[in-house]
């Protein structure tokens, strides 16, 4: 017996299993490591093409601000018919879901600069916008995208064919804490924790603003 006992620090049998133990958690976040960058490389992608999308939707659409429609610059405005209207009429507005829901149930609109009554938000145009975003990344909430038609220097008051002002329409990812779209790695399941997504936007001139194929 004491022989055996002896001859026991000598026994290697089971030192492999037991490095083999120490190493495999190392290699499972490596691999885990390696498939989350690829993950988030392709929501990031997703991401930039949603984006990119709902802005090309965007002007080819109706605008989400109603009381832009029928406005007239120079008529209620009091800009010579035929000018360009100016940042001074027309800074530029924001629009935004107040539902953090897939498809949004109310949207509001505030001017970013001096602006005229915005109206009423126009929901169906904005859902619209949204589900063509969600073609690319189907969970993108309501809530997590922003809408802004910007001052370009383009537009023209009392435009007989059309909307007057010709905003630079911004799609993007919102950034606040509450509504920031966020990544899940698998790496931090255990810890319920993401990272969240870099800001991400696209933009382009309003084209026409009054698509009769757009729910109202």
């Amino acid at each position: 017996m004491r022989r055996n006992l002896l001859s026991l620090p000598a026994n290697r049998s089971g030192a492999t299993a037991a490095e083999f133990a120490m190493v495999l958690p190392l290699l499972l976040i490596l691999l885990f490591g390696l498939i989350d960058a690829g993950r988030f490389m392709w929501t990031a992608n997703r991401a930039e093409k949603a984006t990119q999308v709902g802005a090309r939707v965007a002007v080819v659409t109706d605008i989400i601000p109603a009381g832009l429609v029928d406005y007239s610059f120079a008529v209620s405005g009091g800009i010579p018919q035929g000018d360009a209207i100016p940042e001074s009429a027309f800074g530029g507005a924001s629009c935004i879901s107040t539902s953090g829901t897939a498809l949004s149930s109310a949207v509001t609109c505030s001017c970013t600069g001096t602006c005229p009554n915005l109206g009423t938000a126009r929901v169906a145009a904005f859902n619209y916008i949204l589900g063509r975003m969600q073609d690319f990344m189907p969970e993108l909430q309501a809530g997590q995208v922003r809408v802004d038609y910007a001052f370009s220097g383009l537009g023209y008051a009392g435009d007989p064919n059309g909307i007057d002002v010709a905003p630079l329409v911004k799609v993007s990812l919102r950034q606040e804490e509450a509504n920031r779209p966020s990544f899940q790695p698998i790496t931090l399941l255990l810890f319920g924790a993401a990272i969240p997504l870099p800001p991400f936007s696209a933009e382009l001139t309003l084209e026409d603003g009054l698509d009769a194929t757009t729910p109202n």
